[in-house]
């Protein structure tokens, strides 16, 4: 761990680290036309940042399907899998940051409410040797907004919340992130982010480096 800035910093993967919100959109049309629905940005909004089974029952209770929760959540991983197989849309400045972090020797996680199964092509099209470890929203009890997910991360890395940086895009990830004492970067995407005492809002990760991120922590 460094001494001085932070001992680690964790992304968010889905509107954050990737531009794959376009990418849910997409899925979740064709799963609602499945089950006899529609589906639009209005509707995304509801689950931005949300766990897999917080969309599957929103969509049921949407179209009154007697379909099983399993299987639609199950068409959701398939369809979203595929995509992510053949193409990962990185968000600007998202490598740039990671190799600098890692060339400093400052440790990276990956934290996301989406499945290991979705995560796996990720870190496979980003590289792996950027990030120590990554938690998945199916390895935790409780999904974010919840901190379980972050400090399970601090935790397996040995490092102390408060100096750990989170870089979030969703208002879910942001409450997980503080709940968690962590010091928080909120960079919007889909739903705006108000700033707020000890919250640093930015429009890119463009607009952040391992100076930057070592001055909201020292």
């Amino acid at each position: 761990m460094t001494r001085r800035g932070p001992q680690a910093v964790l992304f968010d993967m889905d509107g954050l680290l990737i531009d794959s919100e376009r990418v849910w959109l997409e899925v979740e049309s064709e799963v609602m036309a499945w089950l006899g629905g529609t589906w639009g940005p209005e509707h995304q909004e509801r689950l931005v940042g949300g766990s897999l089974d917080i969309a599957v029952a929103y969509m049921l209770e949407l179209t009154g399907s007697p379909a099983a929760p399993e299987e639609v959540g199950r068409r959701m991983l398939d369809g979203m899998h595929e995509r992510l197989s053949a193409f990962v849309p990185l968000m600007p400045g998202a490598k740039e940051l990671l190799a600098e972090l890692r060339g400093a020797g400052v440790p990276a996680a990956l934290v996301s409410s989406s499945h290991r199964r979705l995560i796996e092509p990720v870190l496979d099209a980003v590289g792996r040797e950027h990030f120590v470890l990554s938690v998945a929203g199916d390895e935790v009890g409780r999904t974010k907004p919840d901190p379980e997910p972050y400090l399970t991360a601090a935790a397996r890395l040995g490092a102390d919340p408060g100096r750990c940086v989170v870089l979030e895009d969703s208002p879910n990830g942001v409450a997980a992130a503080e709940a968690a004492g962590c010091v928080t970067v909120a960079v919007p995407n889909v739903l705006p982010i108000p700033p707020a005492p000890g919250r640093t809002v930015v429009a890119s990760l463009r607009e952040l480096n391992l100076e930057r991120l070592s001055a909201l922590v020292d």
